[in-house]
């Protein structure tokens, strides 16, 4: 029976993708490939879609040959765009707002960017590779961080409250209501109550064709 989940890592440092290899395959998931630059990567999952299809996700370094500038990040959203589904984990030395925000430009499904250091949180880093691979999202807290210092200049998010913006920072790190209540020692409902001023405030109506939570986060990044 074949592994929940299929990844590709993208990561010009052997001792690095050896040991992300290492740590997904330990905790239960499948590594069908691994690749030392962006070429290489887009290479790979054309080939695997070929074959046994499209990997559930790829975890990709932004930095890697030739240049070390933004080559990751370029692959990753020629594969989003070559393959909707494939969920894209960028990883990062440092907080760049540019590619976080360039990654997050197009479909919301499936996409996140964490710190590198995250890696070490061997629980969380591979349950954000499991529900980028299921569709959600995953976001650095210090990404969120910042994106949330600048959305604090602009009048969009101007009528939430601090707690209503603490709430949607939450929602942009991929966390369940029951997670952010877990975080802020508040109820369920209160959370449910925030969610549903933010939903208000920001102007999303209820619908069957969008998914107003994801939409609530793409205000927040886009700000």
């Amino acid at each position: 029976m074949r592994v929940t989940v299929r990844a590709v890592i993208a990561e010009d440092s052997v001792l690095l993708r050896e040991g992300l290899t290492r740590l997904l395959t330990d905790r239960g998931l499948e590594v069908v490939a691994g690749v030392g630059d962006g070429e290489a990567l887009v290479r790979a999952v054309d080939e695997l879609a070929a074959g046994d299809g499209v990997p559930d996700v790829a975890v990709v370094d932004v930095r890697m040959p030739p240049t070390h500038t933004d080559e990751g990040l370029r692959a990753a959203v020629l594969l989003r765009q070559r393959y909707p589904d494939l969920g894209v984990l960028v990883l990062s030395q440092y907080v760049e707002e540019q590619y976080a925000t360039e990654l997050l430009a197009g479909s919301s499904r499936g996409v996140g960017y964490l710190l590198k250091d995250r890696v070490a949180e061997v629980r969380e880093f591979t349950d954000a590779v499991r529900r980028v691979a299921e569709g959600g999202t995953a976001l650095d807290p210090e990404v969120v961080t910042q994106l949330l210092g600048r959305s604090r200049r602009q009048d969009v998010l101007a009528a939430l409250t601090p707690r209503e913006r603490e709430v949607l920072g939450l929602m942009a790190e991929g966390r369940t209501n029951a997670a952010i209540a877990a975080r802020l020692v508040v109820s369920h409902g209160a959370v449910e109550k925030h969610v549903s001023n933010i939903f208000l405030k920001l102007g999303l109506a209820q619908s069957d064709t969008d998914h107003r939570r994801v939409l609530a986060v793409l205000t927040y990044l886009n700000s």
